[in-house]
């Protein structure tokens, strides 16, 4: 799997491709390649960027150096790869989208800044754009960050536990809810003790207070995940007695 990432600041990345777990999948089933418009473009001061047509404040990518990038780009891959640029009209990146990513022979990630880029290149080359969510950021690295870490922990090898991903948030595994709290050593701190159900070395035990807290938190903190489930068929009626009553707080 290959991501080539095509951003003016490339040193952004150099710290996160080697620190954390996830640097195992950088280094192994993801290779991950660092492209600066800048150097496809022409002039002394290697120019990408220039005022908006119509006026108004910032500045716009220069579609001509972009095209000349990802030319060198898909020039490099074995076939040719889906450009993906995240924007706020995107398709928000879930972990239904991750996990399609994650089974994939990769992508070109586009990293916009200033004002954004030319849609003139927007509408010849993107094929996919995605949004982490309803605000705005810098630049499209942190995004770019967002997608490769999310795929790369769900590779083979990657986490200590080869099932760990399985109980994320989210996963179908779980039935698309939230994860349930977790506690370690002490058993008591500041006077709060460790729920005894964790404790009883019971497994059923154990499994049924972590099934409850997870629909308890989901529908407490993201109840249309509640509703996504029910439509799915994948609450029991054990489930739905649960969020009936007061401790399930629907």
């Amino acid at each position: 799997m290959r991501f080539d990432v095509i951003t003016l600041f490339p040193e952004l990345f150099g710290p996160f491709l080697a620190n954390g777990v996830t640097r195992r999948a950088y280094a192994g089933p993801i290779e991950v390649h660092l492209w600066n418009p800048r150097d496809h473009a022409e002039g002394n001061y290697r120019r990408v960027d220039d005022r908006p047509f119509g006026g108004g404040p910032g500045m716009v990518m220069m579609a001509e150096p972009l095209e000349r990038c990802l030319a060198a780009v898909q020039a490099q891959r074995a076939a040719p790869a889906p450009v993906v640029l995240f924007s706020p009209i995107g398709t928000p990146l879930r972990h239904a989208v991750v996990q399609q990513w994650s089974q994939g022979e990769g992508a070109v990630l586009l990293c916009g800044r200033y004002e954004g880029i030319d849609q003139r290149f927007i509408d010849r080359y993107v094929d996919v754009q995605l949004s982490l969510g309803d605000f705005v950021l810098s630049g499209g690295e942190i995004p770019a960050m967002a997608l490769l870490d999310a795929v790369a922990r769900l590779q083979p090898g990657v986490l200590h536990d080869e099932g760990s991903h399985q109980f994320d948030s989210f996963n179908p595994a779980l039935d698309g809810l939230l994860d349930c709290p977790h506690y370690t050593r002490p058993e008591v701190w500041s006077g709060t003790p460790v729920p005894p159900e964790l404790m009883s070395g019971h497994h059923a035990r154990i499994e049924a207070w972590r099934r409850a807290q997870r629909l308890q938190t989901t529908a407490r903190h993201r109840p249309e995940l509640i509703e996504q489930a029910r439509a799915a068929g994948r609450l029991t009626p054990a489930d739905e007695k649960l969020l009936q009553s007061g401790d399930g707080l629907l």
